[in-house]
């Protein structure tokens, strides 16, 4: 959890610039696959509520440990509400907050963008992985020339 005197004021906007800004920490957890994945499968079901076992099985990938750390975050977050059943064993529901909905849309918008130029990007790789592989040779004043 961010301590209180690195969190901005309540109703101010980060600088994603500033190094001790809290934004920076957000986005890294927002960003990753699993929690775009979870914010997207919990979004569809919203209202209603998503067990664990069922994250598990429309995430393909994704490992118990994985999971229980991206809805932990989630959380922590705000973004998403847990629920137990006391049985046994236990019963885990997970539901996104109306924070945690407002952020389906944008998340949808970066997967729909990655989807689209996926094939550009691995273009982009494999030239710039031939590029590098090209042998250097060294030069007068010790610096490296491609050949």
């Amino acid at each position: 959890m961010t301590p209180p005197a690195q969190r901005p004021p309540q109703g101010t906007r980060g600088d994603l610039f500033d190094p001790k800004c809290p934004t920076r920490g957000l986005l890294d957890r927002i960003g990753t696959k699993w929690m775009s994945m979870a914010v997207k499968v919990l979004a569809e079901a919203s209202p209603e509520e998503v067990r664990f076992a069922e994250l598990r099985r429309r995430m393909p990938g994704i490992s118990q440990k994985m999971l229980s750390v991206t809805l932990q975050g989630l959380t922590r977050d705000g973004l998403a509400d847990r629920r137990v059943e006391p049985t046994v064993p236990p019963r885990v529901h997970y539901r996104l907050t109306p924070l945690g909905l407002s952020l389906a849309e944008p998340l949808a918008m970066v997967r729909a963008w990655a989807q689209e130029h996926m094939a550009e990007i691995g273009r982009a790789n494999r030239e710039n992985e031939e590029d590098e592989a090209v042998p250097s040779r060294p030069v007068a004043g010790g610096g490296n020339v491609e050949t």
